[in-house]
C-alpha cells in the first residue's frame, strides 16, 4: 500500500506556489514542523512529567501562564532562531518582539507571529490544544535590524499561515494562498502525512461556538443571533448545536471541517474582544477564505484591518460564509 505524502514531500512539490521564494518555504515550515513534534512529545507526557500547572508568572496579557506555554514558546521560538530564513518573531507570550541578529539572519526576509500554545487552560484537564503561526514577508530593507513596522502589517499581507492541533490525534493545518490542507502526525513512523487535501469549509453549518457564560456582556446584535439559531426552524435546520471547547484551534477545526461559526464578541468584560489580531484572528482568517469560509469582526473583513499595536485584541466572527454573514446582519440591524 503506498503511503501518502509526507509534509516535506508536498512542501518540496508545491513549492513554485510560494509567492517569493522556493526552499525558503520549506525551511521555515520545516522549523516549526519540528518544533511541533518537541512540543507534542511534552504534551503527551502532561501528568507524567512536571510540566503540568502555572508556570507562577503572567504574560503580557496580564493571564497566568502554564508551565507548557512558557516550554512551547522556547521551543518554537529557538526552532525558528537555528535558521537563517527569519529575521524576527512576535510571540503573544513576550510583550515585544524578538529580532534575530545572527550573521545568518543577515539577509532574512520573513518574520513569523506565533500564539505558541492556544487553549493553554485546557492543558490540565487533557483537552485539545494548539499552536497558531503566521509568516509575513518583511517590509523594511533586508540587512537592517528588523523593526515593528514589518509586524504590524495588515493579514492581507500573509504569505502563510497555519496551526497545530494537539487532539485525539495531532495535525498540522497550512495555506500559502493556494488552498488548505491538513497533515496527521503518525508517532511510530515520526513524520506528518497528508490526510485532508483540500479543506473547503461548508457554506453553511449547524454548531455554532461561543462562550454563552458571557451572555449578559455581548452586544444587542450577537444576544438577538444566539436567540434565532436557538429556534425551532426545520427548513433552515434549526436550533443549530452549541459547541464550545474553549480553545480556538479546536473550535475553528471543528467548524471548518463541519461546517459552523465561532464567535468571541466584543463585550463590556472584552471592550475589543478578547483574541489577538496578529497571533490568533488573522492567520486563522487567512485559512478560513483560502477553505471557501469567512471571517469578520463583525462589519469589515478581519484581514482588512491596519493592525495598530502587536498585541491588539479585536471582535470575531469566523467559519461557514453564509453563518457569518447570518451574524453579521444581526449586528447590523441591532448593534455591535
Amino acid at each position: 500500500m503506498k503511503l501518502p505524502q509526507t509534509l516535506g514531500e508536498y512542501i518540496i512539490e508545491n513549492q513554485k506556489d510560494f509567492p517569493y521564494a522556493s526552499g525558503e518555504l520549506s525551511q521555515l515550515l520545516s522549523s516549526i514542523r519540528i518544533a511541533a513534534k518537541v512540543v507534542n512529545r511534552e504534551i503527551n507526557k502532561a501528568g507524567l512529567v512536571d510540566i503540568l500547572g502555572q508556570a507562577g508568572n503572567e504574560n503580557v496579557q496580564g493571564e497566568d501562564q502554564m508551565k507548557l506555554d512558557v516550554f512551547a514558546d522556547e521551543v518554537f521560538i529557538r526552532a525558528l532562531r537555528a535558521r537563517g530564513e527569519v529575521c524576527g518573531v512576535a510571540s503573544e507570550e513576550n510583550e515585544d518582539y524578538i529580532a534575530f541578529d545572527d550573521p545568518i539572519h543577515s539577509t532574512s526576509k520573513y518574520v513569523v507571529l506565533i500564539d505558541p500554545l492556544d487553549g493553554s487552560s485546557n492543558i490540565d484537564v487533557n483537552v485539545s490544544i494548539g499552536t497558531i503561526f503566521s509568516i509575513y514577508r518583511r517590509v523594511t530593507d533586508i540587512g537592517s535590524p528588523v523593526t515593528l513596522e514589518d509586524f504590524l502589517q495588515p493579514g492581507h499581507q500573509q504569505v502563510a499561515a497555519g496551526y497545530v492541533v494537539y487532539g485525539s490525534s495531532t495535525m498540522i493545518v497550512y495555506t500559502t494562498g493556494n488552498g488548505v490542507n491538513g497533515f496527521t502526525f503518525d508517532p511510530g513512523i515520526g513524520s506528518f502525512y497528508l490526510s485532508h487535501p483540500n479543506i473547503s469549509i461548508p457554506e453553511s453549518g449547524k454548531i455554532y461556538s461561543i462562550n454563552e457564560g458571557n451572555y449578559v456582556h455581548f452586544p444587542e446584535g450577537v444576544k438577538k443571533y444566539l436567540k434565532y439559531v436557538q429556534e425551532l426552524d426545520p427548513e433552515t435546520h434549526r436550533p443549530y448545536s452549541s459547541r464550545y471547547i474553549g480553545s480556538l484551534v479546536s473550535d475553528f477545526h471543528r467548524n471548518m471541517l463541519k461546517g459552523g461559526i465561532y464567535i468571541y464578541p466584543r463585550g463590556t468584560k472584552a471592550p475589543n474582544g478578547k483574541l489577538r489580531l496578529l497571533y490568533e484572528c488573522n492567520p486563522l482568517a487567512f485559512i478560513a477564505e483560502q477553505a471557501n469560509g469567512k471571517a469578520s469582526d463583525g462589519t469589515q473583513r478581519i484581514m482588512d484591518l491596519q493592525p495598530t499595536e502587536l498585541h491588539q485584541r479585536v471582535p470575531y466572527f469566523i467559519g461557514s460564509r453564509k453563518m457569518v454573514e447570518e451574524a453579521e446582519r444581526f449586528l447590523k440591524e441591532h448593534g455591535e
